[in-house]
Order: structure tokens, then sequence, then C-alpha cells
């Protein structure tokens, strides 16, 4: 998809917990908590609070009010995603709940950039979250019973990041590509790395051929988030290819951490890890006008406890958005 009037983002918020205030990225979020609890009774409820504090940063950062958003999108790793259920509901906004796993941030980016590119909204905002707790209890083992986690294992974000779009920003949601699912017969729900590289291979290869353009074209191409296994494989399928992204991508599953000082192993994970990293990080810098043209290409591992209890394997999806600047135009 080329937008022929590209929305722009007009505001935006990431926070983040403990382990994400410890790490190399801590002076690009918003807001940080020290009690990953955010003094509730539940991690479930935490995450839900972490929703609700990114939005109310990314609207006091646009200079709106909850009112004045026509639309949102959002979604969680969580069942039914009730994180964002419980953590917009007092915000009133139309709520469009999205599932997308760890590319969420991608596709509520893309939904609300759809929205009001076709004028059916002046504004909508897009949001994700996760939290290393929740998500250890539904997808892995509760952290009461101690598990030993492997060297493929990525460590849930507890983070939260939301944009909000309009006209009058400074970056712009010039083009985007929605992923297909691709499934490569990955089980191990302690390797997303791995599951998720295909489909990130996938789209990044479609996109780059559907645009006539190579990775020399932009600033950076920032994958989210395949971690230290999923990194490797991506780089090395792309090359089998004919595409050389090694000078030119991160990963925010290795930007968010420092991983020899934190004990993170492959690197971050969760909607919340590239959300946040894309909402702070990233967009700071293209403000500041040191990244001008990058693509923004968010993974999610489309499982859930139903389809490991099945036996079923892993399928991956990754979503590419395109974000640029006037320094760089389309």
């Amino acid at each position: 998809m080329e937008f022929q009037t590209p929305p722009t983002i007009i505001g935006h918020g990431a926070v983040g917990g403990r382990k994400e205030a410890q790490g190399p990225l801590a002076a690009d979020f918003d807001q940080t908590f020290d009690d990953t609890a955010l003094n509730t009774q539940s991690w479930e409820k935490a995450e839900a609070q972490l929703q609700k504090e990114a939005v109310a940063l990314a609207l006091h950062n646009a200079g709106l009010k909850p009112a004045q958003i026509d639309f949102i999108f959002a979604g969680d790793l969580l069942n039914q995603c009730i994180s964002s259920t419980f953590g917009l509901l007092n915000y009133q906004i139309p709520f469009l709940g999205q599932y997308g796993a760890c590319s969420t941030m991608a596709q509520t980016l893309l939904m609300a950039a759809i929205m009001v590119e076709s004028a059916a909204g002046n504004t909508a905002a897009a949001v994700t979250s996760s939290h290393f707790c929740t998500a250890e209890r539904q997808f892995r083992t509760p952290l009461e019973y101690g598990a030993q986690r492997t060297p493929t294992a990525q460590w849930t974000a507890t983070a939260s990041g939301c944009v909000v779009l309009g006209k009058g920003g400074k970056v712009k949601v010039t083009r985007g590509l929605a992923g297909k699912i691709v499934d490569l017969g990955v089980k191990d729900p302690a390797n997303m790395g791995a599951a998720m590289a295909p489909a990130a291979a996938d789209s990044i290869y479609q996109f780059l051929s559907d645009t006539s353009t190579s990775p020399k074209d932009y600033d950076g191409i920032f994958t989210g988030d395949l971690g230290e296994v999923g990194t490797k494989l991506l780089l090395g399928t792309l090359r089998d290819n004919g595409v050389d992204l090694s000078k030119i991508h991160n990963d925010c599953g290795l930007m968010l951490y420092d991983r020899e000082k934190q004990d993170v192993h492959a690197g971050g994970s969760g909607c919340g890890c590239s959300a946040s990293v894309l909402c702070g990080h990233l967009l700071r810098r293209m403000e500041r006008g040191e990244l001008a043209n990058i693509l923004f290409c968010a993974t999610g591992a489309l499982m859930s406890t139903t389809s490991q209890q099945q036996g079923e394997a892993i399928p991956g999806i990754c979503h590419v958005i395109q974000l640029t600047t006037e320094a760089r135009g389309s």
C-alpha cells in the first residue's frame, strides 16, 4: 500500500518496566516503572495499566484529548486481548481490537494509517503492550515454577507503545505491506526467533521487490523481534536470495536490552518490545533528523495455548511499515 496522502505521527509515547529502565534505551522512554505490578493486584491488571499510560502520554504529546481521537486500534498477547480492553475502557474511544502477536504494533499502525488516509477519520491511535509475567504465565510456566530458560528463549518486554496519527506531523507513514502467514514447522515456544524469521524474510523481500528498492535506499531496516537466533536466520535467508541486510539491519529484540549485562538470553520479545523501541527510540531519532527513511518490520508468532496443546507448529507473520520525514520524502 502506497499512501497518496501519507498520514503523519503527531504524538507518541513509550513506557517500560524496571528491566527496560536498566537497558541501553532507557533515556528514550517517556516513563518507566520500578514497580512492575504498577500498584495493581495482578500482572494482567499491570499490563492494562501500561497501555493506559502509553495512550495518555501519546495524547499529551499530540495535544489532544480522548474525545478528539476517531479510532483506536489495540491488541496484546493475552487471551481475547484483555489488556487492551480493560486498559482502554475509560477512554471511550471507538475501539477496534487487533491480534498480530508481536507484530501488533505494525498491524495497528497500518490499520490506523488506512483510516486516516482514507478520511474515515481525522485521527487514529495505535497501541500495544506486553508484560513478562503475564506472558510467562499464559504461554510458558508461571514464575513461581522456577523453570530453567533455554539459550534460544527471549525475554518478554514489560512495555507499551502508542502512536497517534493525523495531519501535520514530521514523520510520515509512507507505505505499508500486510504480511502473509508463513509456517516452516517450528514447534518450540522457547525459540520464537526461528518461528518468525521466515515470515520476516518473506515480507521484507516482497516489500523491496514491490517498491523496486534495495537495502541501501534506507537509513535502517528494523525487525521486531527476532532476537539473536532469528536475526541470524533472517540475514542468512535473504543473503541466499540476493539481498544483503547486514549493514543496515537491526532488531528491536537486540536493541532493548544489554545481553551481556541483563539476563535475557537471545534478546527481547513481546508486543511491547518493538512497540516501545519504535515509539521511543526510533521516532525520537527521526524527529532529530538522524533517520529519514526506515522500514519498521514487526514480526509475530501466531500461536496460542490451544494450538500448542494440540501439537501444532508456530506460524509467523511480519508486517512492514515505511516511515519517512520531509528530509527524505518517499
